[in-house]
């Protein structure tokens, strides 16, 4: 999920970053930021209802939006509007691609960033991978690693990826609540309820745990997710591999050593 299509500078750290990004908004114009007729009359917010925060993904980029401080960007663009960060927590997966193969090992930190409204209900969840880093293969990867981006196009695997390819990424999920949906732990670990850990922690792990009425993937959903994975040299043939969902405009390229025949 990493690297060459950064839309800022990142050296000069986050609060230049932000001032960076608030200067984009002006420029852009507050039409980049529609305020948009709800059922909810407390849906107030230019920047955090779910829709909104496309609106806000499309103003600075999909990799700044992986990579800078949620919190302060929407205090600075919608101070109404309050927030609670968690994180980061060290963690790691394996990655699957396209044809069906986990093709990596990854390791990131997870950051989840929560939106309320002003009864504090919960507007919705974002949750960031960042510092992110990956290793082919992955630890159940068959013999024939078929890279990320292999089946795409097609049913019939059009490359694969070599041993030892590392490189670095982050991302974004957009999580989706229910109405009504209200915060049940504001402990600071990634299992804010029961086990009071930061061990074996995932998205179901600290969604679950901190919202009672959430079932994850079931009414609490990601709905938009960005992955972007970038490798160097490496004798490789496609560099970068983008797993996004349809209104972020899908997947794209690669990490690929060869094609197949």
């Amino acid at each position: 999920m990493r690297n060459c299509k950064h839309f800022f500078v990142m050296a000069s750290g986050p609060r230049k970053q932000i001032a960076t990004i608030i200067v984009l908004i002006v420029i852009l114009g507050v039409s980049a930021f529609p305020r948009l007729a709800s059922a909810n009359p407390e849906a107030t917010s230019v920047g955090v209802s779910p829709l909104g925060i496309l609106s806000l993904v499309t103003a600075v980029g999909d990799d700044t939006f992986a990579t800078t401080d949620l919190s302060a960007l929407t205090a600075a663009l919608d101070p109404t509007t309050p927030t609670q960060h968690y994180g980061p927590y060290a963690s790691g997966s394996t990655d699957s691609g396209t044809c069906g193969n986990d093709w990596a090992n990854d390791l990131f930190n997870r950051h989840f960033t929560v939106f309320f409204n002003p009864d504090g209900s919960v507007k919705s969840i974002v949750e960031q991978f960042k510092d992110g880093s990956f290793m082919t293969p992955a630890s159940d990867s068959p013999p024939v690693n078929f890279s990320p981006g292999a089946c795409e196009n097609s049913a019939t695997p059009a490359g694969i990826v070599n041993t030892g390819i590392t490189g670095d990424l982050h991302g974004y999920f957009i999580i989706t609540v229910p109405p009504l949906t209200y915060e049940t732990s504001s402990d600071s670990h990634c299992n804010g309820m029961t086990m009071m850990t930061d061990s074996s922690c995932d998205t179901q792990v600290f969604v679950e745990s901190h919202f009672s009425s959430c079932v994850y993937q079931v009414t609490c959903p990601v709905t938009t997710f960005f992955d972007h994975y970038s490798a160097g040299d490496q004798g490789l043939i496609m560099h970068e591999w983008k797993n996004a969902s349809p209104d972020r405009g899908g997947n794209g390229g690669d990490i690929r050593s060869s094609n197949l025949p």
